[in-house]
């Protein structure tokens, strides 16, 4: 139970030090041997002690490779941009999308959590269209897309340099799944320019979705806007 607490208690920042004091437990624990006899019972004892020593440090080893692991999949934010005040009719707030305020200050990323077959985010409403809040032209063809079309863009580390360019992902919410394709980046590295429609950076974990997607999943026009789902590469 001790152990187990220890290995509970472990924080990404320490987890060397954590697991090097776990490793120091277990081997008191280990029977330590007589080094004046020179019995047969000695040497087995001395030979289990050995084995048993070796069991576990094989144990640190995976507990360190699973730690490291669990590390190099956290996404840490990359900076912070200042907010400016948007130029007259500069923001387009349709969809209930925020405008950048002077001075405030604004997380960017340039990764996302790792991507599984069963991935959280944050499914989020866009409009692709010209003139929409999505600003410009979508950056995978350069073409803007009706509301009608199930299309999506992801978050900077998803959108993996444009890999996810016109692949098609599969979203799991409200009791339903639908395929939709990537055609742009939800830019979470910069935002409050004129580029980016003035609006913030986006979250490292967000599928900007059009109507079309809200509409197949089922959910009423009136709850449109933020949605927790799951979603993987059709």
């Amino acid at each position: 139970m001790i152990i187990l607490e220890r290995i509970k208690s472990i924080d990404i920042k320490n987890q060397l030090a954590s697991l090097i004091s776990i490793y120091s437990l277990l081997r008191i624990q280990l029977p330590q041997t007589n080094q004046n006899k020179t019995s047969k019972s000695t040497q087995k004892n001395m030979k289990y002690h050995f084995c048993s020593s070796g069991a576990f440090l094989f144990i640190f080893i995976i507990l360190v490779t699973i730690c490291l692991s669990i590390e190099a999949q956290t996404c840490n934010p990359s900076g912070k941009i200042v907010g400016k005040k948007p130029p007259p009719g500069q923001c387009n707030p349709e969809n209930q999308s925020e405008c950048c305020k002077k001075g405030k200050l604004y997380t960017t990323y340039k990764c996302s959590p790792p991507v599984s077959k069963h991935t959280k985010a944050t499914l989020t409403i866009n409009s692709f269209k010209k003139g929409g809040d999505g600003g410009g032209a979508s950056e995978c063809d350069n073409k803007f897309h009706s509301d009608s079309t199930r299309v999506v863009a992801l978050s900077t580390g998803w959108f993996n340099n444009r890999k996810r360019c016109s692949h098609y992902i599969t979203i799991h919410g409200n009791g339903r799944s639908v395929k939709a394709k990537v055609v742009d980046e939800c830019d979470s590295t910069m935002g409050c320019d004129p580029d980016h429609d003035y609006q913030p950076p986006c979250p490292h974990n967000i599928v900007d979705a059009s109507p079309a997607v809200w509409k197949a999943l089922g959910v009423k026009k009136s709850d449109w806007g933020e949605m927790q789902i799951f979603w993987s590469d059709a």
